[in-house]
């Protein structure tokens, strides 16, 4: 353990996971609780298009990645804002036009870039110190805001149009956070990759929900999870030489039905069903 953190790479991941862990844990309770799920698959697949985009063009993948982003969660919370289309039909076509950009870019690439795949499907292990400064500055950017606005996202995630009438900007607070669940999403491209970053979103916070009748709860919760997820999958993926990605969103797959097994509200359950059945009729 002690030569493993001797080098630098593991270092960047190490701290890197973290982040990411603890990043995605935090708002991937909003998207759990608002049901943005699949927004969150919809502009992961725009985010790697913005990255192919960029090594085709040589521009900053980071920057590209953040507008396709921005750009592809914005139309969406607008059409369904204001009711021209479903959430789900919306997503559903930025899915497939996004990934259709992304292919169309890597085709046009004169030569085979290996670094355009790693986005795609997570190489922690590669982190340099300008992607862990530009990770750390997003992530204490993301937390702060989540900070200075929880009441008002946790409003607005079980009842919106309530929120809208208490007088809080509704509207502008759910652009805001589907403006956050996409910077969330880039900053863990290189980590887990555009194929399964949202499933870093989503598991964490599905496990927590297994155990927490609070919201606090389920995001201290969620927090243990991904962090956890995140450091063990590094570590696993340094000691057999397997992808970060996919051991990061195993683990934390494993942490969901250990917990949909064991959870309080399952116990509960099944005592309430046991009991209604030994009433007589």
């Amino acid at each position: 353990m002690l030569e493993m953190l001797s080098y630098g790479f593991m270092q960047r991941a190490l701290l890197a996971s973290f982040l990411i862990g603890l990043v995605c844990s935090v708002i991937g309770v909003f998207v759990v609780l608002k049901g943005l799920s699949f927004i969150g698959a919809g502009t992961a697949h725009a985010a790697f298009a913005g990255v192919a985009l960029a090594f085709l063009i040589g521009a900053n993948p980071l920057l590209m990645a953040v507008f396709f982003g921005l750009s592809t969660v914005w139309i969406t919370g607008y059409l369904q804002q204001t009711g021209k289309m479903k959430p789900d039909v919306s997503i559903g076509i930025f899915y497939t036009l996004t990934m259709a950009l992304a292919i169309l870019f890597i085709g046009l690439m004169k030569a085979y870039n290996p670094e355009v795949y790693g986005y795609l499907f997570g190489s922690i292990l590669s982190v340099t110190p300008s992607d862990l400064k530009a990770i750390l500055l997003l992530s204490l950017g993301i937390l702060l805001t989540i900070f200075l606005f929880f009441k008002e996202f946790h409003f607005i995630s079980f009842d919106q149009e309530m929120a809208e009438a208490s007088g809080i900007p509704a509207r502008n607070l759910f652009f805001l956070l589907l403006s956050l669940i996409s910077l969330t999403i880039v900053i863990s491209l290189q980590a887990v990759g555009a194929i399964l970053v949202f499933a870093l979103l989503v598991i964490p916070a599905a496990a927590a929900q297994q155990w927490a009748t609070k919201m606090r709860t389920m995001i201290i919760i969620s927090i243990l999870i991904g962090i956890s997820s995140s450091w063990a999958g590094v570590i696993l993926s340094y000691w057999f030489d397997l992808p970060s990605g996919s051991t990061i969103v195993l683990l934390a797959t494993l942490f969901f039905f250990l917990s949909v097994l064991f959870s309080p509200k399952r116990r509960r359950s099944a005592f309430r069903k046991e009991s209604a059945e030994k009433i007589p009729e």
